[in-house]
């Protein structure tokens, strides 16, 4: 039963994302804010952190091909930013300290990145018009507001998840 615990999860923050996404637009004080929940990619950052970065690297690849077949239509995007937000989220903690403050930040700044790769993206393919500024004030740091508040709600049941799923395999090898 545990061993479906981590793809389980994966599945259910996949849903979720498009049931967060209705609620957005936010219009606030006469302005449009886009909210765009990355519930999945900061798990998967997870995953890479704590239990394993191939692991990662592979549900990065499946959920990758999922989102960009289910959602977007060119296929590609996701199934290679995925697996690699997970790469260097798993290069990264090799050098830092596995503390949940830091893999907090660190979920926050590669999901910045992911935005702004896919900001740049659909800029070059000519899919999006909207400039830079325009960007970073509608979209990218409202997304980073509210994704930081659901880390800060469930990091650490993600953290424990994983840990818990890893000392179960471990006590099982030594068995």
């Amino acid at each position: 039963m545990a061993r479906f615990l981590i793809p389980f999860v994966a599945v259910v923050l996949f849903f979720l994302e498009t049931e967060f996404s209705l609620y957005s637009p936010i219009k606030w004080h006469g302005h449009l804010y886009y909210l765009v929940p990355r519930f999945l990619i900061i798990y998967l950052i997870f995953l890479s952190i704590y239990y394993d970065r191939k692991r990662a690297m592979w549900y990065g690849l499946v959920f990758g091909v999922l989102y960009d077949i289910f959602y977007i239509d060119i296929i590609g995007l996701y199934t290679f930013l995925y697996p690699f937000i997970c790469f260097i989220a798993g290069y990264t903690v090799k050098y830092i300290h596995q503390h949940l403050a830091i893999s907090t930040i660190l979920s926050l700044v590669l999901v910045a990145l992911l935005e702004i790769v896919l900001h740049q993206f659909f800029l070059l393919i000519s899919f999006t018009s909207v400039p830079f500024t325009e960007f970073l004030n509608q979209r990218l740091i409202p997304t980073m507001i509210a994704n930081c508040i659901y880390l800060i709600m469930l990091g650490w049941t993600f953290k424990y998840l994983i840990e818990a799923r890893l000392l179960k395999n471990t006590s099982r090898l030594t068995l």
